[in-house]
């Protein structure tokens, strides 16, 4: 640990991180830009395309950002009835109680680059045999080449007798969604570590945004009891839907030693989530041997996630396989495998990884560039290795900065951290660089 190196050894530390501070390197750490194979067109190619991106989140921004410099007189599209922008990636801080929720609140419209068009709607069905989507308003639009970068949808129903409303009461909390969930997670885990007693840490079975967020939250709850002297007084239970706590093969090893072992959680293998009653605070799982029902002081529920109904009742999804629902793209190229003048981006799109804001920094050149070739006539110059990137915070101050692809083969982006250890340096880029990178990525700057 930092403390227990020389004072030449920690500094040299601290040199050669200021090294690669600032965007540059927050960039490398966040995304991994050794993902692409190319670098972005110098010049920008005339076309009278019409181009439709559904979704003014940081992928949908994102495109919208690079696909403005790279195109010469295109019509871009994005269609979103949001207005408020929020930084996930900080979500967790909100919710531990390092940031306050403003600062992860902004506005699509300082956003959005000019000259773009902004249909403040949402789409409420794909027809890609007529190249249109059709607005919940009704209005029809049609395209010449679609994005959809819509994100996903948090199943809070999915889960008996749970709604976003609880959050902040009962025990319950969950980090999803928005600022407000995040905040007043915040507040049901003050509460808390103020009394102690029995705390449930959930992840549902299947692909969800952010997947280390719920070891995040658990670790960080940990952290508080410690920090307010309660720890004593609390049993902690992480329960797995499965037989794995993360699918990068390094990373759950340690975690299956680092929770039961260092932190004192009891893992609760083959767990899923399917009932919550508030008033008695009482959570049910369903387990191979059966229902099993647990009393609780504090829950961080974790609903079961999918791609937003538009997507998952059209023709663009998986119809079958493991990722039957989400859209259906070749995960290198992330062109439609089917609808060739499709392409997708972010949390929406079916592949093994990949559901964080890391993975949109890398995916949103390849899709962007390889949609220009297209365009141009051109064989496809890009392609995505899966790159995915989460800074493990494993307490305030502490982190893994995990980084790894399709493969589950780690790619680190700094030598002189190692990848399976906890380390200040992580904690740092989280907490004070990432959000800046971010903002670069939605200016199509990095």
């Amino acid at each position: 640990m930092e403390e227990d190196r020389k004072p030449s050894e920690a500094l040299l530390s601290r040199r050669n991180f200021l090294q690669l501070s600032g965007i540059t390197a927050a960039a490398l750490a966040a995304t991994g830009a050794t993902a692409l194979l190319t670098s972005a067109p110098v010049r920008a190619r005339k076309t009278a395309a019409r181009i439709v991106i559904v979704g003014a989140g940081a992928a949908g921004i994102s495109l919208s950002a690079r696909l403005g410099k790279s195109l010469d007189g295109a019509r871009i599209t994005v269609i979103d009835r949001r207005e408020a922008h929020y930084y996930q990636p900080g979500l967790t801080l909100v919710a531990s109680g390092v940031w306050q929720p403003g600062k992860v609140v902004s506005r699509n419209a300082d956003h959005l680059p000019r000259g773009i068009e902004w249909v403040r709607d949402m789409v409420a069905e794909y027809d890609p045999d007529n190249n249109r989507v059709i607005t919940a308003g009704g209005e029809s639009i049609e395209y010449d080449y679609l994005l959809v970068a819509s994100g996903l949808q948090v199943n809070y129903a999915a889960i008996e007798g749970m709604s976003p409303e609880l959050i902040g009461s009962n025990g319950i909390a969950c980090v999803y969604d928005n600022p407000s969930h995040a905040s007043r997670s915040w507040q049901a885990i003050s509460a808390f570590r103020a009394r102690g007693g029995v705390g449930l840490f959930t992840r549902p079975p299947g692909a969800i945004k952010c997947a280390g967020a719920p070891l995040k939250i658990a670790m960080l709850t940990e952290y508080r009891l410690r920090e307010a002297g309660s720890r004593s007084r609390a049993e902690l239970h992480y329960l797995a839907p499965g037989q794995g706590l993360f699918s990068q093969p390094d990373i759950d090893r340690f975690l299956k030693t680092h929770l039961p072992d260092e932190r004192g959680f009891t893992i609760d293998w083959n767990h899923r989530l399917t009932a919550i009653d508030a008033g008695a605070r009482q959570a049910t799982f369903a387990t191979p041997d059966g229902l099993r029902t647990l009393d609780y002081d504090f829950i961080h529920v974790v609903p079961p996630m999918s791609a937003p109904q538009a997507v998952v009742d059209s023709p663009l999804a998986w119809q079958e396989g493991p990722f039957a629902g989400w859209l259906e793209v070749d995960r290198h190229t992330l062109q439609h495998r089917r609808y060739p003048n499709v392409f997708g981006v972010g949390d929406v799109i079916g592949t093994p990884i990949g559901k964080t804001a890391a993975s949109v920094k890398a995916q949103v050149p390849v899709a962007a560039g390889n949609l220009v070739d297209l365009i141009a006539g051109r064989e496809f110059s890009r392609s995505y290795n899966g790159y995915t990137s989460c800074p493990l915070i494993t307490e305030v101050g502490q982190a893994i900065l995990v980084e790894f692809d399709y493969e589950l083969k780690m790619v680190p982006s700094f030598g002189f951290i190692n990848p399976t250890e906890q380390h200040w340096v992580p904690w740092v880029l989280k907490d004070r660089m990432l959000q800046a990178a971010y903002n670069a990525m939605l200016r199509g700057r990095i």
